[in-house]
C-alpha cells in the first residue's frame, strides 16, 4: 500500500463517506438504466433537484425545525423519567419486585402500538408525539441502568462501606460511576428507538416534520421527496449519534477502565 493510500485510509472523511460511494454509484447506475420504472425510482441527481426547491421554499428548514424539536421534548422527559427510575429500580430490591413484571410487558409492546389510543386520548398534536417517543426511551434506559448497577462489582461496594461510607457516598462514588458504561449504552440505544419512533408518529398523527413530509410526498406520487426524506433522517441520525452519542459512550466506557481505550476507539 502506497503512503498516499495509507493516508486516506486513515482520513476521517474518506472513512466515513467512502462506504457510501459504491452504494451512490449502484442507485444512479440503476436510475439510470431504468431497471425499475421512473414513477417508482429516481437518481441521486433527481433527489438532489427536489432538495434545491425545498431548500429554497422553506419546506425542508421548517420540517426539519419541527422534527428535532419534539425529538427534543421527547429526549428531555425521557431522561427525566428513566434516569430516576432505572436506578430506583436497581437499587431497591423492593421496587425491582414491584416493578420488573411491569417494565418486560410494556417493555414488548411497541411503540406503534401505543398510536391508535395515543390518537384518541391527545388527538392528532404534539403531546400525543412525544408521548410515543418518551415510552420508547423509558424502557430500554431502565433496563440498561439496572444491567449496569448489576455489573458493579459488590466489593467496591464492600471496600467503600468498610472505609465508612454512607449509602449517598457508595451511590454517587462508586454506584453512578460503576454503572456509566451502561447508562450511555442505555441513552444512545433509547434515543434511536425515539428517533424512529418520531418518524412513525409523524407519519400517523403529525401535521409537519420529516416523517409528515414523506407521507404526504407518497400520497401524491412524489418519489424524490420520499427519498430525499429518508437520506435527510439517516444522515441526522449519523450526525448525532457520531458527533454526539458515540463520543459520550466511548469517553464513559474509556474512563472508567471496563475496557482497553484501543477497543472503545472503534
Amino acid at each position: 500500500m502506497t503512503v498516499l493510500a495509507r493516508r486516506l485510509a486513515r482520513s476521517g472523511a474518506v472513512r466515513t463517506l467512502g462506504p457510501f460511494v459504491p452504494v451512490v454509484a449502484l442507485w444512479w447506475l440503476l436510475a439510470q438504466l431504468q431497471v425499475f420504472p421512473p414513477a417508482f425510482f429516481v437518481g441521486p441527481d433527481v433527489v438532489l433537484a427536489e432538495l434545491g426547491g425545498l431548500l429554497e421554499r422553506g419546506i425542508l428548514p421548517g420540517y426539519l425545525s419541527d422534527s428535532l424539536t419534539r425529538l427534543w421534548n421527547g429526549v428531555l422527559f425521557g431522561l427525566l423519567i428513566g434516569l430516576p427510575l432505572g436506578f430506583l429500580v436497581g437499587m431497591s430490591p423492593l421496587a425491582r419486585r414491584l416493578t420488573w413484571p411491569l417494565l418486560l410487558f410494556f417493555q414488548a409492546i411497541a411503540d406503534i402500538a401505543w398510536l391508535p389510543i395515543v390518537i384518541v386520548w391527545f388527538g392528532f398534536s404534539l403531546t400525543a408525539v412525544t408521548f410515543v417517543i418518551v415510552y420508547t426511551i423509558v424502557f430500554p434506559l431502565v433496563l440498561s441502568i439496572v444491567a449496569g448497577i448489576e455489573q458493579v462489582p459488590p466489593e467496591l461496594v464492600r471496600a467503600a462501606r468498610s472505609l465508612g461510607a454512607g449509602r449517598f457516598r457508595v451511590f454517587v462514588e462508586v454506584i453512578v460511576p460503576g454503572s456509566l458504561p451502561s447508562v450511555a449504552s442505555g441513552v444512545r440505544t433509547g434515543l434511536g428507538y425515539g428517533w424512529r419512533a418520531l418518524v412513525a408518529a409523524e407519519i400517523i398523527v403529525g401535521t409537519s416534520g420529516i416523517g409528515f413530509m414523506m407521507f404526504d410526498a407518497r400520497r401524491v406520487g412524489d418519489v424524490a421527496e420520499v427519498f430525499l426524506g429518508m437520506i435527510v433522517l439517516g444522515i441526522l441520525w449519523y450526525a448525532l449519534d457520531a458527533l454526539l452519542l458515540a463520543p459520550f459512550e466511548h469517553a464513559t466506557v474509556e474512563r472508567w477502565g471496563l475496557v482497553r481505550q484501543e477497543a472503545a476507539a472503534r
